[in-house]
């Protein structure tokens, strides 16, 4: 089957319809939807659409093992080339930020919901691996979801987290990159996470990111206080 059918390319849909466009997929609005789509060039190979299949379904697998959680945007339907998810009218977190000022009684609100939402996604044996604030989407509410499972990592059910280590992620860097995002919203600066920094190139070939040393401390705190406060 030739991987680009029933795939459009980018440049079908108008600017206007564009949501986002990301390593291996495109997001396009349909009136009160957001429809994410493998990407595809008008220069794309069957076999580079293909890979951003895989990667779609994937992602797919990730929602529907999470199920409805509040603090995931809805997931709402699938084929094999699209994914339905509900539109998410403040769009994402890095972008609202860098136009509005956030008042602190929100910032614990989202937090909260933030903190409470990735130990959900944990007991349901997902690592995100990619947790930053252009992942976060706020709906009309400014309620905020966690969005973009594509590096997530789906793990049995009966893995234990704890131990859980998958190329150097792990539920630790997971959480050093959710207080990272907590840093960027209080101070408005981004924050760098780098779980295989000052890790010498022949340890990690062999253990990964396995010490975690790199995860600030102060970040655990503030997730197991917002936790503790929940």
């Amino acid at each position: 089957m030739s991987s680009s059918r029933n795939v459009d390319a980018v440049g079908s849909f108008s600017q206007e319809q564009i949501l986002g466009i990301g390593r291996t997929g495109l997001v396009v609005r349909q009136e009160q939807l957001a429809i994410k789509l493998p990407l595809k060039w008008s220069t794309s190979s069957d076999e580079e659409v293909e890979a951003n299949i895989e990667s779609l379904q994937h992602e797919q697998s990730i929602y529907k093992r999470l199920g409805k959680c509040d603090g995931v945007v809805p997931f709402l339907s699938c084929s094999e080339t699209a994914t339905t998810l509900l539109l998410m009218e403040n769009g994402d977190l890095r972008s609202y930020l860098k136009q509005n000022k956030v008042s602190k009684y929100l910032q614990l609100s989202w937090f909260r919901v933030m903190a409470r939402t990735l130990a959900y996604i944990h007991e349901r044996r997902i690592i995100v691996a990619d947790i930053a604030s252009r992942n976060f989407l706020l709906d009309s509410g400014l309620s905020i979801k966690f969005c973009d499972f594509t590096e997530s990592i789906k793990l049995p059910l009966d893995t234990s987290m704890e131990k859980a280590d998958f190329g150097g992620n792990s539920i630790r860097t997971d959480i050093g990159q959710l207080g990272s995002v907590m840093y960027e919203v209080i101070v408005g600066e981004k924050c760098e996470f780098d779980i295989f920094k000052d890790i010498p190139p022949e340890e990690l070939a062999i253990n990964g990111a396995a010490g975690h040393d790199v995860i600030p401390s102060a970040q655990l705190l503030l997730y197991n206080d917002v936790g503790d406060n929940a």
